[in-house]
């Protein structure tokens, strides 16, 4: 189609027909669309009848049991998919006027240990309605629309955006009440926490078996403030203990393990301009590039 012939197809385009197609192509079903959208299973076949007659091409194979896209569907669908998403976010950045609603699921540790005492550098806080949730099982935690999620990890999900909170480092750390009578660290209790992270057993071959272990890096930190034991902590999680005095660092030496926490979210879930605010708060690199 000459490209002169092929704007006049696009000009004055109802942007409902569009939405009509989006929604029923990337769920898979008329009825779903119209679920999603607010319509009737009629009303979406008309607009995507509509469009598919403005376009002069057939955009789904009607089937006894549901619908397939044609070829050219599938190429189209992205394209479609973002350009809705944008004019979407957009809107809401420079229109909204009502607060938008963000929800951020990261573990306790991570909530407590660096969100919190970072949320004063979040921009426009007076147009969020901001909600934490702990995260309990990292796998149960779907993306959607006006959520963010903290994993650990090494930075690559597929289908997610991903911006590193900080830099993992861990060392042992007690609580200077132990330490007070010069006693060697190296005899006290250790304090473990299960998951993913790196342990002791990471730790210049340290075979000992920690006598207490905790599900949680904040838990355990609690414990070693109150002198339980020597915790290898997470330095940036703990760093409000240490500066307050709670607990000290026993030795220069540190471990930087590859992992470390990072903030995630699908692109069509969050703006591009709610992300950038987020990671010039959260993130140590701050913009994203």
């Amino acid at each position: 189609m000459p490209e002169k012939e092929n704007a006049r197809v696009l000009d004055g385009l109802p942007l409902d027909w569009v939405r009509a197609f989006e929604a029923a192509a990337r769920l898979g079903s008329f009825t779903a669309a119209a679920l999603e959208t607010g319509l009737t299973q009629a009303a979406i076949s008309q607009r995507i009848a509509n469009l598919e007659g403005r376009l002069a091409t057939r955009l789904f194979i009607r089937q006894a049991r549901g619908i397939a896209l044609t070829v050219e569907a599938e190429a189209w669908l992205p394209h479609a998919t973002r350009a809705l998403s944008l004019l979407h976010h957009s809107a809401q950045d420079i229109f909204g006027t009502r607060a938008q609603r963000l929800t951020v699921m990261a573990s306790a540790s991570v909530t407590r240990g660096w969100l919190v005492p970072r949320l004063a550098k979040l921009e426009d806080r007076a147009r969020l309605h901001l909600s934490f949730e702990t995260l309990m099982v990292e796998a149960e935690s779907d993306a959607g629309r006006g959520r963010v999620v903290a994993r650990y990890g090494a930075g690559h999900w597929p289908g997610l955006r991903a911006a590193q909170l900080f830099p993992e480092e861990l060392a042992p750390v007690a609580s200077p009440a132990l330490l007070a009578d010069g006693t060697d660290w190296t005899t006290l209790p250790r304090i473990a926490v299960t998951g993913p992270r790196a342990g002791w057993s990471d730790w210049g071959g340290e075979t000992a078996i920690a006598p207490l272990r905790f599900d949680s890096m904040i838990a355990a930190q609690a414990a070693a403030e109150d002198g339980a034991g020597v915790l290898l902590a997470s330095l940036p999680l703990c760093a409000g203990a240490l500066a307050a005095g709670r607990l000290a660092r026993v030795g220069a030496h540190s471990l930087s393990p590859p992992n470390s926490y990072w903030l995630t979210a699908r692109s069509e879930d969050i703006s591009e301009r709610r992300w950038r605010a987020l990671c010039r708060a959260f993130c140590t690199q701050g913009d994203p590039a």
